[in-house]
């Protein structure tokens, strides 16, 4: 799925978000599609978890 898809899809699901359930809902929504896009990035390998966390650094 290419970003503009993802970008769509994330939209909508945000929209629906705030129109249903209201500003609650849309935080919610916000916060759960973030954790899970950085879930995402470390499973896919692009976000290297142990840089954000300090280890490594000498």
């Amino acid at each position: 799925m290419n970003p503009t898809t993802t970008g769509v899809l994330v939209g909508v699901a945000l929209g629906f978000a705030a129109a249903f359930g209201g500003f609650g809902a849309f935080i919610l929504v916000l916060l759960l599609g973030a954790a899970g896009l950085v879930v995402g990035m470390v499973l896919d390998g692009t976000l290297d978890v142990s840089a954000l966390a300090g280890r490594g650094r000498r």
